[in-house]
């Protein structure tokens, strides 16, 4: 597999103003992708509305918008509405807390964005079953809470069945010390929540096995993560949530060229 590229991820909870303070940053660092998750207290959509009106070549991506919560209509009529660039767009979807009829739930999804012009959709998948639906209905899957072998064992799975699906994986990544407490705290809350709990549990790691949390860790543990997937997504923790400390992430983590 070719060595991935590199993105980076921020919180929808920042909002579209600061998230456009960011991204020009983002854009100069070299990273490939600003991936934005879509939260009830953030807009991802209108995030990454805001962050196209400042940058030129980035590209934007939701990481994931849950379809239970918001439906694909209501999806595609926001883009259209926001004017969102489809070229540099990806619209990462996930089935959302219900877990009944999730598959159908995202299938039906696939085929709406696709049917309203939507030209790239990635599925959020925790188990097999989702991420064969991303591979097979849509134009690839989102990974996340993975060590680097898991992913390239994922990955090589997903690649087996559709060549040209597209993996992606998010890394929650603190580079800081003053960041750590606030990492262990998600780390110990994704851990809390029995599907994942579960799926640590399968995979043989503990919570941590799955974040990057040192600068120090960074060459070493994203060169695994590049030679795993096609996209390594660096979502940014940082010590307080303020534009300042989104761009020294960004400018400290920036892509080695080439």
């Amino acid at each position: 597999m070719s060595r991935g590229t590199v993105s980076l991820g921020l919180a929808g909870s920042l909002g579209p103003e600061a998230i456009a303070r960011i991204a020009p940053a983002v854009e100069s660092a070299g990273f490939h992708t600003l991936w934005v998750n879509d939260t009830p207290d953030g807009d991802a959509l209108a995030a990454l509305a805001a962050a196209s009106r400042v940058t030129e070549r980035l590209h934007l991506a939701t990481g994931v918008v849950p379809v239970d919560r918001r439906p694909a209509q209501e999806i595609a009529a926001d883009v259209a509405s926001l004017g969102l660039p489809l070229d540099r767009l990806t619209l990462g979807i996930g089935s959302g807390a219900s877990k009944e009829g999730a598959l159908a739930r995202v299938r039906d999804a696939i085929e709406v964005l696709h049917g309203e012009g939507m030209p790239r959709v990635l599925v959020g998948a925790l188990g097999p079953k989702m991420r064969r639906t991303g591979a097979e209905s849509a134009e690839g899957v989102l990974l996340n809470w993975v060590p680097p072998t898991e992913a390239h064992a994922q990955a090589g799975a997903l690649h087996a069945i559709a060549p040209a699906a597209h993996v992606a994986v998010y890394v929650r990544t603190a580079i800081v010390s003053a960041a750590r407490a606030r990492l262990d705290a998600e780390t110990a809350r994704y851990a809390s929540f029995p599907n994942y709990a579960a799926n640590f549990e399968r995979m043989g790691v503990d919570a941590a096995d799955t974040t990057i949390r040192d600068v120090t860790e960074l060459g070493d543990a994203l060169v695994a993560y590049t030679a795993a997937a096609d996209e390594v997504v660096l979502r940014a923790i940082v010590p307080e949530d303020t534009v300042e400390a989104y761009v020294d992430f960004a400018r400290r983590t920036a892509p080695s060229p080439g």
